[in-house]
């Protein structure tokens, strides 16, 4: 089972995403050239509108197409949205004040409640940590050890 990369930053031409849509809720079509994707295979690629989040895809079946030669589609499943939005919050360090434009996808059908816990995880994702509240980078955890 291998790992494709097919997040925008590569800019690969003979390795790039045609198309990637929802069927379902944790359900996805992906259309792509090259890689040479196989069932079980896990793929990552970015969010629809976002700047630098991605997702990773379990490939649960795959279709090689004959023309145009390297295309294929595939049937994958990740993580389930009902109504994937993307926010960007300014997240500054309590210790040296440094700031963070954190980007973090959400379930908006969940409502207001659901970013905070959102944005925590990405957070920690990112090697930040809230230590009673206070918000704290990197460098600033290490001081403070």
């Amino acid at each position: 089972m291998a790992e494709h990369d097919f997040r925008y930053t590569l800019l690969n031409p003979q390795h790039t995403l045609t198309e990637c849509r929802a069927l379902t809720p944790g359900q996805y079509q992906v259309t792509g050239k090259g890689g040479s994707i196989k069932t079980g295979d896990t793929l990552q690629v970015t969010l629809k509108g976002s700047k630098s989040l991605s997702m990773r895809l379990q490939v649960s079946k795959v279709r090689h197409l004959i023309n145009p030669p390297g295309q294929w589609t595939a049937v994958a499943t990740g993580p389930v949205f009902k109504e994937l939005a993307i926010h960007t919050w300014q997240v500054q360090c309590d210790g040296c004040g440094s700031l963070l434009a954190l980007e973090f996808a959400v379930d908006a059908s969940l409502g207001n409640a659901a970013k905070q816990p959102a944005a925590e995880q990405r957070l920690q994702e990112l090697g930040w940590v809230n230590r009673h509240g206070r918000h704290l980078c990197r460098t600033c955890q290490q001081s403070e050890a």
